[in-house]
């Protein structure tokens, strides 16, 4: 096989009023890939930015660029990308987010170029504002049966992040593209649904970068968005592993709690927080306490604050 006859791979970046921060580097990103057949989707979703002069100063013909009349909501827009893609496999790149040079000839050599796969998957590293790396996931789920696979998310073996996760396009979008209960979980019920019923090839390197800034869920109108749409995602589970049910809730539903809670700790109203705290608690079938998730925190800052006030002792002079 040439390198031009190799399966097309498409990037689909949606994005909103970021051409003055993120945008170029993320498109660059997606430039810059080493892979030889490539297509990058970008859908606008009526920027009032110059969203559209920074993409066209690309002059790249790989790039299609779409300005939305009017927004199309975020997943509106991800679903529009979605249905441009002319390729085998689909990247959803957050405006955001990164990828290595490398991470689509990576995945379709892993794949072998084989176009039947559910999912490609790689290792991904987690960045800051500045693009400080924070933390890296590698990808420990090679070779592992779709709930081991699932059961290996919930002990943190392996995390789902769209940057690095492609898709196969002609499935996605036989199952209606990205959706689930309150969208937010979106793309995480795709990749249930894809890696249960056509398989995945996992790469364990680290090959994509998603960034981690600002926008904290503080609400706890935000919060029940959040929990619903992981206790849909574990319905899905349940609904394609029957057979795995009991193991998939009994892991779930802690993993869940705690994910809910973290959405928690960030509204700012003690009362409104605790409140939340106990729904969450309630909602997820009282698998694991809000105190066994707040207690080691308190510690650690009493633990802190004790240390700032006892002063060492003085040297011997």
């Amino acid at each position: 096989m040439t390198d031009q006859s190799r399966p097309l791979v498409t990037i689909g970046i949606c994005t909103y009023n970021r051409a003055d921060s993120y945008l170029g580097a993320a498109l660059q990103s997606a430039v810059d890939q080493t892979y030889p057949t490539l297509e990058i989707v970008v859908s606008d979703n009526a920027s009032v930015d110059h969203t559209e002069e920074l993409v066209r100063s690309f002059e790249d013909p790989r790039i299609r660029y779409f300005k939305q009349e009017r927004n199309l909501g975020v997943n509106g827009n991800f679903n529009f990308a979605l249905e441009q893609a002319r390729g085998a496999y689909f990247l959803l790149l957050h405006d955001d987010d990164l990828i290595d040079p490398d991470f689509c000839e990576t995945c379709m050599n892993a794949a072998g170029d084989n176009t039947n796969y559910g999912l490609l998957r790689t290792g991904t590293r987690i960045i800051d504002a500045d693009g400080e790396v924070i933390a890296e996931r590698p990808n420990d789920a090679e070779g592992l049966p779709p709930a081991e696979f699932f059961l290996a998310w919930f002990a943190d073996k392996t995390a789902f992040y769209l940057p690095s996760t492609l898709f196969n396009t002609q499935r996605l979008k036989e199952l209606g593209g990205f959706q689930s209960k309150t969208e937010l979980f979106q793309d995480v019920v795709a990749s249930v649904r894809l890696a249960t019923r056509y398989g995945r090839v996992d790469v364990r390197d680290v090959k994509a970068s998603f960034r981690k800034h600002g926008s904290n869920s503080g609400a706890a109108q935000a919060v029940e968005r959040w929990c619903e749409d992981s206790l849909h995602v574990l319905d899905v589970m349940c609904e394609e592993m029957p057979e795995s049910e009991a193991r998939l809730r009994n892991a779930g539903l802690p993993y869940f709690t705690r994910t809910n809670y973290r959405h928690t700790r960030a509204i700012e109203s003690p009362i409104e927080r605790a409140k939340m705290y106990w729904w969450v608690y309630q909602r997820c079938g009282y698998r694991y306490s809000p105190l066994r998730f707040i207690l080691p925190g308190l510690v650690r800052r009493q633990i802190r604050r004790v240390g700032r006030v006892v002063k060492p002792p003085l040297a011997s002079r």
